[in-house]
C-alpha cells in the first residue's frame, strides 16, 4: 500500500501546538509520517541574496526552533507516526539524528555532496526528491549515499514549481525511475490536484506520496498554492486506502451484493423476470 508523508514545511509558523495539530491530522488520516524542515537562512542563502532580497530575509520567521525537535519526536511516538525532517545545513544532520526516523533530501540540495555524505553516515533511511534533476544527477546522489553507508533509499519524482501544473508533472518519469533504479519510488506532490494523485496511485503503484499540507490556510507557505487542507486530504485518503477494495480481484465474477439481483434477471425461456425458479418458490 502507498505510504503518505505529510510535508509540514514552514506552515508550523514556529508554534509548537500547531506542530502537534499537524501530527494529529496526519495520524487521524493514517499517514505513514510527518516531515518538517530544518534550515537557517544564513546557511541557506548567500549574504548577497539576503542583503538584496527582503523576501528571503523574511524567511527567518519560517525557521523551526531546535527546542521543538524532542517534543515533536515524543509526540510522533505517542501518535504512532514516523518523524522525518529535511536538513538544509551540515550541522542539522547531527541536530536531527537523535530524533528523526529518516532524513529527506530536498530537490534543491541534491547536488550538496557533503550533506548527502553526513546523512548517509547516520545509517538512517534517506528519501531524496529529484525536482529539477536529470537522471545523471539522481544516480550520482544515490551513489554518494550508498558509498557512505545508506542502505535504505527512496527516490521521489518531483516537479519544483509551486504549484506544479498538470502539463509539467511528467508522471512517466515515475515509470522511468522504477525501471532504471532498484529502489522504492514515489511522488513528491506540488500540484494540489486530486486527478494527479489518482493517476499516481492507479497507474504507477508508487511506494510513497509526499503531500505539502496546511491546517487552515494560515501557514506561511499556503499562498504559494501547493498545500493541501485537511478536508481535501480526507477525500484523497478515502480513495488511496480503499483502492484495493475498489479494484477487487483479477477475474469476472458477480459480487456478493449482486446475489439477490441475479435472481431478477430475465428467464432464458420466456424473457420475463424473475427467473422461473424464483417464481416456483413464490407459488
Amino acid at each position: 500500500m502507498t505510504k503518505l508523508i505529510g510535508e509540514i514545511s514552514s506552515n508550523h509558523n514556529r508554534n509548537l501546538k500547531r506542530c502537534f495539530k499537524f501530527i494529529d491530522v496526519c495520524s487521524d488520516l493514517k499517514f505513514y509520517a510527518v516531515k518538517f524542515q530544518l534550515f537557517r537562512i544564513d546557511k541557506l542563502f548567500t549574504s548577497n541574496v539576503l542583503k538584496n532580497s527582503k523576501t528571503h530575509r523574511e524567511r527567518k520567521k519560517w525557521e523551526l526552533p531546535l527546542k521543538f525537535l524532542p517534543k515533536i519526536s515524543k509526540y510522533c511516538n505517542k501518535k504512532n507516526i514516523k518523524f522525518g525532517c529535511t536538513p538544509f545545513y551540515i550541522e542539522a544532520v547531527k541536530e536531527l539524528e537523535p530524533y528523526v526516523d529518516f532524513y529527506k533530501i530536498s530537490s534543491y540540495e541534491i547536488l550538496h555532496k557533503e550533506l548527502l555524505v553526513q546523512c548517509a553516515k547516520t545509517r538512517k533511511p534517506v528519501i531524496i526528491s529529484t525536482g529539477m534533476a536529470n537522471f545523471g544527477e539522481v544516480k550520482k546522489a544515490i551513489k554518494i549515499l550508498k558509498l557512505n553507508g545508506c542502505s535504505k533509499i527512496t527516490v521521489l519524482h518531483c516537479v519544483s514549481s509551486y504549484p506544479a501544473k498538470a502539463k509539467d508533472c511528467n508522471l512517466n518519469s515515475i515509470k522511468y525511475l522504477s525501471k532504471k533504479l532498484k529502489y522504492e519510488i514515489g511522488w513528491s506532490d506540488h500540484s494540489r490536484n486530486p486527478l494527479i494523485i489518482n493517476e499516481v496511485i492507479s497507474q504507477f503503484n508508487v511506494s510513497f506520496i509526499e503531500l505539502h499540507i496546511d491546517l487552515d490556510g494560515n501557514g506561511y507557505e499556503f499562498n504559494q498554492g501547493h498545500c493541501w487542507l485537511p478536508k481535501e486530504l480526507k477525500e484523497l485518503t478515502d480513495f488511496i486506502f480503499y483502492k484495493d477494495k475498489i479494484y477487487g480481484k483479477n477475474l469476472k465474477q458477480f459480487s456478493e451484493s449482486e446475489k439477490r439481483e441475479r435472481l431478477w434477471r430475465a428467464d432464458p425461456l420466456d424473457g420475463l423476470r424473475p427467473l422461473k425458479k424464483v417464481r416456483k418458490k413464490e407459488k
